[in-house]
């Protein structure tokens, strides 16, 4: 039999596989955070008719004569290229900006997605929704941190849909105490504290000029909270000096503790406050609280999430707080994973290990919130190498044919 016959056969193989990969390529258009693949070929095994031989006493070399035995399938390779990103609304969709895969769990094994259809179970776990995978990365404790963004403490996200209270135990003021005042004369500073339980106690701290760069909170002039008068020292009378230089500038009794009993059931408490940010300047006393720590009990009503993978909670005690963090896998060649159903990568022999951390650092991309990674696979360009696989099928089909006449040819010669 002539070689050209079998170079057709194995033509029309290759050309088939092309086929298979363009319509599995063209089936997945509109799956999301799909990567499409090619297909290349190489050449199979050559026949030696003769070697190549030198030149020598005057003559030129020749080539080599050798004869093609076909073409054989070189590679299927992965496209990894990003795809468009379509927004969607839900915030728990997510889509990779740049390099990563999101990590998903079976209960036995991670696999490596780009599909970000993420939501919650019944369980409070956040899962793939096409397969139930649960998604890896990091849950914050009670205060909102994260203990390191390491592979050993990665698991299951789920948090809590509820805020513990948390008592107060600082409380910073600022702003001017108004020079021009009287001696005797008084201002007060009001906020509110919260106890261990979360009750909320109304505080009102009176502050009495004494002198021309002096103030005072005695047993006179005293911390309020609620219907009880804090005596700061606990032990009968009490003065606490507050002075400024002559720039106005404080100078003393920048800090003061003061314990309290909340009366509610909850623990006796320690409150600092902070009056380091006080001026004394003629003008509006405009002195007031900078900031207060604490809170009461709070429910999740809302959350966001950062470019970084964070989860930001929103309670309904006006308090945000960080629950968890999306964490993300690099590979040193991603197209080198191996595909494994669901639109999931395994790691194989040539991927590398899974660089895994937050996203935004080490090479990983960013994650935007409301959206998803649309399939990456070019229809014109998979029609047009339809187009080309077709005509090399008709091609390679027409050398068997014309093989198969030329044999015709020879066996009719007896005749």
């Amino acid at each position: 039999m002539i070689r050209s016959m079998y170079s057709g056969v194995s033509g029309l193989k290759v050309h088939q596989n092309q086929m298979d990969v363009i319509g599995n390529n063209i089936s997945n258009v509109n799956t999301t955070g799909f990567k499409g693949s090619r297909v290349t070929f190489k050449e199979m095994l050559n026949q030696t008719l003769s070697g190549a031989s030198s030149p020598q006493e005057g003559r030129g070399g020749t080539n080599p004569k050798q004869i093609g035995l076909g073409v054989q399938l070189g590679s299927i390779d992965t496209n990894m290229g990003q795809g468009s990103l379509q927004s969607t609304g839900k915030m728990t969709d997510m889509a990779i900006q740049g390099n990563g895969f999101f990590i998903v769990n079976d209960g036995s094994q991670n696999y490596y997605t780009r599909a970000g259809n993420i939501d919650f179970d019944e369980e409070g776990y956040l899962v793939n929704t096409a397969n139930g995978n649960r998604v890896q990365g990091w849950t914050a404790d009670e205060n909102g941190e994260f203990g390191g963004l390491t592979v050993d403490n990665m698991g299951d996200i789920d948090f809590d849909q509820t805020m513990d209270a948390n008592a107060t135990e600082n409380i910073t003021t600022d702003g001017n105490l108004d020079a021009s005042m009287n001696t005797g004369e008084s201002t007060i500073i009001t906020t509110s504290v919260f106890d261990s339980l979360g009750y909320e106690h109304d505080v009102n701290i009176e502050l009495e000029k004494t002198g021309d760069t002096s103030w005072e909170l005695t047993d006179e002039t005293y911390i309020n909270i609620g219907d009880t008068n804090i005596n700061p020292s606990n032990t009968g009378d009490f003065s606490h000096s507050i002075t400024f230089d002559s720039d106005g500038i404080i100078t003393g009794g920048q800090n003061l503790d003061i314990d309290f009993n909340p009366g509610t059931g909850a623990s006796t408490q320690t409150v600092s406050l902070d009056f380091s940010r006080l001026s004394q300047f003629a003008g509006d006393s405009t002195a007031d609280v900078r900031t207060v720590d604490g809170y009461g009990e709070g429910e999740l009503k809302d959350f966001t999430m950062n470019d970084e993978g964070v989860i930001i909670g929103s309670y309904d005690n006006g308090y945000n707080k960080d629950l968890a963090r999306i964490g993300l896998a690099n590979f040193a060649n991603p197209a080198g994973l191996q595909k494994s159903g669901d639109t999931m990568f395994n790691v194989s022999n040539n991927s590398g290990d899974p660089q895994v951390g937050a996203a935004g650092v080490g090479g990983r991309g960013t994650i935007s919130s409301g959206t998803l990674e649309m399939s990456n696979v070019d229809l014109a360009e998979q029609f047009t190498k339809m187009i080309t696989s077709q005509r090399g099928f008709q091609a390679n089909s027409k050398m068997i044919t014309t093989s198969d006449e030329m044999l015709q040819g020879l066996v009719n010669m007896k005749r």
